[in-house]
């Protein structure tokens, strides 16, 4: 599995997308966080916390990551090359979990960048420190749990078409689903929406996000990321 992780990884610093998806991560959190005057900005918030990074982070990776995963199995299925891939001594679970490993590492290494955020307004603080480390830590942790869970039904969608465009619209279309549309339909609900509400990923990010980490916000991620890799390594074993 190793050695396709590291090609798959490998790939992506062969063609512009890690360069683009990285580089557009930045710039977008760089200029609402920083340069533009609006409610984003960290230094007009009056108060040192990043809530407004991981406010928009989930809804660059509702795009950014699709972009990244489109092309997993959607290219080997066009070119004929899964056949080869298939030939090789890689089980199908190696093959879904070498994939999705080094798009999760690709979307890793575009968050650590933004640790430099945490530093920033730790530093700004008034006095230097004043910064819930806890709720910040946690939201990275959701923010990884989330990026997981995108990446998994990236993974998924790619297996559904030769296309990669088709494939990134479907996973656009899931993972907003998954984030929004529960959470939106439950509101609407009022109180009856709560039980609607926990069947979508903001609802277990914000949770997260507090820096208490619940059990049943670790069951949910992990179950959904697993549902979503299983289809992909069914889908991979009826081709």
């Amino acid at each position: 599995m190793l050695p396709l992780l590291k090609k798959e990884f490998n790939s992506f610093f062969a063609s512009p997308i890690a360069y683009l998806v990285i580089g557009v991560f930045l710039l977008v959190n760089g200029l609402f966080l920083w340069v533009f005057k609006d409610n984003f900005n960290i230094l007009n918030a009056g108060f040192a916390d990043l809530n407004s990074f991981f406010y928009l982070a989930p809804w660059l990776f509702l795009f950014l990551i699709p972009a990244i995963t489109m092309k997993s199995f959607a290219d080997e299925f066009n070119s004929g090359t899964i056949e080869i891939l298939k030939t090789k001594p890689l089980t199908d679970w190696q093959i879904v979990l070498g994939k999705f490993f080094a798009s999760l590492l690709l979307v890793v290494i575009a968050i650590l960048p933004t640790l430099t955020y945490t530093y920033t307004v730790y530093q700004l603080g008034s006095p230097v420190g004043n910064l819930d480390v806890g709720s910040t830590i946690g939201s990275y942790l959701g923010l990884l749990f989330l990026a997981a869970t995108y990446t998994a039904v990236g993974l998924f969608t790619s297996t559904l078409s030769k296309n990669q465009i088709v494939a990134f619209i479907l996973s656009v279309f899931i993972t907003f689903a998954l984030f929004y549309g529960f959470d939106a339909v439950g509101s609407s609900l009022g109180n009856s929406g709560y039980t609607l509400r926990q069947f979508g990923i903001n609802e277990h990010f914000k949770s997260i996000s507090r820096g208490v980490v619940d059990s049943r916000d670790l069951i949910y991620f992990i179950s959904v990321t697993f549902f979503f890799l299983f289809i992909t390594k069914q889908q991979l074993k009826n081709e």
